[in-house]
């Protein structure tokens, strides 16, 4: 991946402090966050903390909205360049699961050696971590506001990852998947591949942060004077490539307890699958990542929400995503499933025909689906391109404005 551009932990499209309450689970309140997004301010201001980010990342995680959907949105307002750093960050969603599409679950694992071999890296979070204790206000605001409202600005995501890895020598898949967890807008792609970038394990060089960076670009309580990242880059970099950890915090127990992970729904609306209840109809599979009604529909459809127990096992929600998926479904769908992937293809068996939205997250769970596409903002490239940079260009060939993408 390339240093050169920053494509932020999980992506540059998400909140900064603001409450939950704010993201419904609705295509209206989708179509609401585009309609308020300002490109020359998000340009100006983006990496600051308070800055004016667009907040979209939870509907474009979920499917809401497609990346050619927001984008044609914001287009709406005016032109834009194709080199706009908010069209960078639709770009850098695309890329990320480019590489998914290509390296399957190799994206949970080193792309290739970091700064120190992975051996060097504990595999466990630190209590101190997990618990926002750890000394450094930069990492214990984060470490709050992702408990407090399931979101972290950019800025915020890489600072935390950062200590995380290169401080801690924390192995960077162990902070991917803690933070995974507890984001509403968590997206496996984005999410991992992003913490490679910051560990070295998907850039050519580790990225840093220090006290003075974060005084510019958040507010006062952020501020970490005096701490382990008060110091020059150089001094950093020692840190980074030294085998050595610092120190943590004074971990207390009864304090800042990390909120539980759910691999299953705590909402009684979900029933096992029924096969009586599809029997001889034409069923559409609703999933998690395709919440938006952004395809035609068809006569007589059942919408069946399904969550799938296998994917969850490995892949545990905070129960403020659990209700916000759980909300949309049960606005959008005549039923609601939670079961094995296996019981789900077994119900529909008895269906007349059964057809899903494809997505990555669990395409590999049901296979043999009519597989619906919706449409991508780029042309997929047939081999992987090794950074955003290669596949930026050649994606975008002969374009120079926003417009052409997604055609």
């Amino acid at each position: 991946m390339n240093q050169g551009m920053n494509p932020g932990i999980n992506d540059d499209l998400s909140a900064g402090l603001f409450e939950t309450a704010e993201f419904e689970p609705t295509l209206a309140a989708a179509r609401a966050r585009v309609a308020a997004i300002r490109p020359a301010a998000y340009a100006r201001s983006r990496n600051h903390i308070d800055g004016d980010v667009s907040r979209l990342s939870p509907y474009l995680t979920h499917g809401f909205l497609t990346l050619p959907e927001a984008l044609a949105g914001v287009l709406q307002r005016g032109p834009l360049p194709i080199q706009h750093k908010l069209v960078y960050e639709f770009g850098w969603r695309a890329y990320f699961h480019h590489v998914w599409q290509h390296r399957g679950d190799g994206i949970f694992e080193s792309l290739h050696e970091g700064v120190l071999p992975d051996s060097n890296y504990r595999r466990d979070l630190p209590a101190d971590i997990r618990c926002g204790q750890t000394g450094v206000p930069a990492i214990d605001q984060a470490v709050r506001t992702l408990y407090a409202t399931g979101y972290l600005h950019n800025h915020a995501r890489m600072w935390l990852a950062s200590y995380v890895v290169h401080l801690r020598k924390v192995h960077w898949r162990a902070g991917a998947d803690w933070l995974y967890g507890h984001l509403l807008d968590g997206d496996l792609a984005s999410n991992h591949l992003s913490w490679q970038w910051v560990a070295g394990t998907g850039s050519h060089k580790p990225y840093l942060f220090n006290a003075e960076n974060v005084a510019r670009y958040a507010p006062p309580i952020w501020h970490s004077p005096g701490t382990v990242i008060d110091t020059d880059y150089e001094t950093l970099d020692r840190l980074a490539r030294s085998d050595r950890a610092v120190a943590g915090g004074p971990y207390r127990a009864s304090r800042g307890a990390e909120p539980a992970l759910l691999t299953a729904p705590e909402d009684t609306r979900y029933s096992p699958p029924d096969a009586a209840a599809v029997r001889g109809r034409t069923v559409r599979l609703v999933h998690a990542w395709d919440l938006g009604d952004n395809l035609p529909p068809v006569p007589d459809e059942l919408r069946v929400g399904v969550a799938l127990s296998e994917f969850h096992s490995r892949w545990p929600w905070g129960a403020t995503r659990w209700q916000f998926v759980s909300a949309a479904l049960h606005a959008n769908c005549d039923l609601l499933w939670w079961g094995s992937a296996a019981d789900v293809q077994a119900a529909c068996a008895a269906a007349a025909s059964v057809h899903c939205v494809m997505d990555p997250h669990i395409d590999s769970l049901l296979p043999g689906l009519q597989r619906l596409t919706k449409p991508s903002l780029l042309a997929e490239q047939p081999r992987l391109c090794s950074s955003f940079s290669k596949f930026w260009t050649q994606a975008t060939r002969g374009m120079t404005d926003a417009s052409e993408l997604g055609r």
